[in-house]
């Protein structure tokens, strides 16, 4: 792919996410008064600055001109370069306020140490392999940049001489936002409403213990389909118009994920733990070709669907020396 005019002032450039089958961000560059503004940065890796720098380049634009980046979601193939961006720059990087909490403590656990020993814990409380807890005691981790601005819902971003209003989106992250360019009607919906595939929607150690990050999806598309059928400029894939019908069929495919959990729930004969509960759930492949990685986000999914089933009242949770099992109520 090459960066695209979209008219109006709108760029997109593609970002490789190098051995990721999504393939690319992309990131949008948006003309100002004050000098261009992106939205999302992409995965912080030498291929994907490459794409970005010639890319930019390629538009008339340059990285050292930036004047900001506006990072929908804290995940790294959004918010990976904008530090890189930054220090070629002097941008500021803003997300929602509770992204960046969430951006500043895992920088924290990372330079102290204990950010493994805490993700392991949480595994073996799930019913995770041991395998499984081994990996991610030999990972390593970079977390992303620290934003320089905390944004809320509804507020204005920094983009002299045009309106880009922060739209707080919850559920694929804690702080997601959609971006309205209100000038222009168009909606940059990051990862919140995707025209192909349907958002990864997880609960992560790092997120509030009582986060109910499903619940909060289904509400953040509801809000979404309310603004009626917008022009949609999501990062991955490609630009579409039907935001409201679009957020309606991923709410449907999330309904139909809790009625499948519900039927593993019921034809098991015991209590299961959470790895159990989510190998009995389909994928994309069986639950033994998976890599470890690919189960531990499924373990997310599983436990976030759950989650939302605890707060309706259809399933429960119990500890059983130091491992959560899970059943119909």
């Amino acid at each position: 792919m090459s960066p695209a005019d979209l008219g109006g002032g709108v760029w997109s450039v593609p970002v490789p996410i190098p051995g990721n089958p999504l393939g690319y961000t992309l990131v949008y560059a948006l003309e100002s008064a004050g000098g261009p503004v992106l939205v999302d940065a992409g995965w912080s890796h030498p291929d994907a600055w490459a794409a970005l720098s010639s890319g930019l380049a390629a538009i008339g634009m340059d990285v050292a001109g930036v004047r900001g980046v506006v990072v929908t979601h804290h995940h790294p193939d959004h918010a990976g370069l904008a530090g890189r961006v930054r220090e070629a720059s002097g941008a500021w990087i803003a997300m929602h306020e509770a992204d960046a909490r969430i951006v500043r403590l895992f920088r924290q656990v990372v330079a102290d140490g204990t950010h493994r020993g805490f993700q392991a814990g949480m595994l073996r409380r799930a019913g995770a392999d041991e395998d499984e807890t081994a990996e991610v005691l030999g990972e390593v981790v970079d977390p992303p940049a620290a934003p320089d601005r905390d944004l809320a819902d509804g507020e204005l971003v920094d983009l002299p001489g045009r309106r880009l209003r922060a739209i707080w989106t919850p559920g694929h992250s804690p702080g997601h936002i959609c971006l309205h360019l209100e000038d222009a009607d168009r909606l940059f919906t990051g990862d919140h409403v995707l025209p192909g595939i349907t958002p990864h929607i997880g609960l992560f150690p790092l997120d509030d213990p009582d986060a109910d990050p499903l619940g909060e999806f289904l509400s953040s598309l509801a809000r979404i389909a309310s603004l009626g059928e917008l022009e949609a400029l999501p990062a991955h894939q490609w630009t579409f118009h039907g935001t409201a019908a679009r957020a309606r069929e991923i709410a449907d495919h999330h309904e139909e994920r809790l009625a499948e959990l519900l039927d593993v729930l019921g034809e098991a004969a015991r209590p299961l733990t959470l790895w159990e509960t989510a190998r009995g759930m389909r994928w994309n492949k069986p639950w033994e070709e998976l890599p470890p990685v690919l189960r531990r986000l499924a373990a997310a999914e599983a436990a976030a669907h759950l989650r939302l089933l605890e707060r309706r009242g259809r399933a429960s949770r119990t500890d059983g020396d130091g491992t959560l099992f899970y059943s119909l109520t």
